[in-house]
């Protein structure tokens, strides 16, 4: 498996793998609401990096807020889920950044919080309005 930095050429398909991956998972959206040009509108001014397996072949994706510190989106590909994917580009996007790492984890993703907390990530805050709940959650192997 190869991470790497997404180029124009790779967005085609993170299109797909962010669209498919959230009509697979979020369970809580109606189908319908989500579009291909949810990606871009998504990922302004974010640094993205993949992770493509020996055939070059996509496998997901994460997109992080480099000022921040801050993983906004990490997204598999549904066919790939479990294949080690996520936890590699955890481990890529957390190089990349100054410790603590933050991103924000919806509530009702029970899947994703227990693979974050797998991670060494903890649970810092739950915020947001009723219906729209999310956890704050931090990676900091200095604390």
């Amino acid at each position: 498996m190869n991470i790497r930095a997404a180029t124009q050429a790779d967005y085609a398909e993170l299109r797909n793998i962010y669209l498919e991956s959230r009509r697979a998972r979020f369970h809580w959206v109606k189908p319908e609401e989500l579009s291909l040009q949810d990606f871009d509108a998504d990922t302004v001014d974010e640094h993205i990096i993949v992770a493509e397996n020996e055939d070059g072949q996509l496998l997901g994706f994460a997109s992080l807020y480099l000022p921040d510190n801050f993983i906004h989106l990490l997204f598999i590909h549904p066919g790939f889920i479990g294949g080690g994917t996520g936890s590699r580009l955890l481990d890529a996007s957390i190089s990349l950044m100054q410790q603590p790492v933050r991103l924000k984890c919806v509530s009702d993703n029970h899947k994703a919080i227990g693979f974050y907390e797998r991670q060494g990530w903890k649970k810092v805050i739950e915020e947001g309005a009723p219906g729209a709940k999310y956890w704050v959650m931090e990676y900091d192997t200095n604390s």
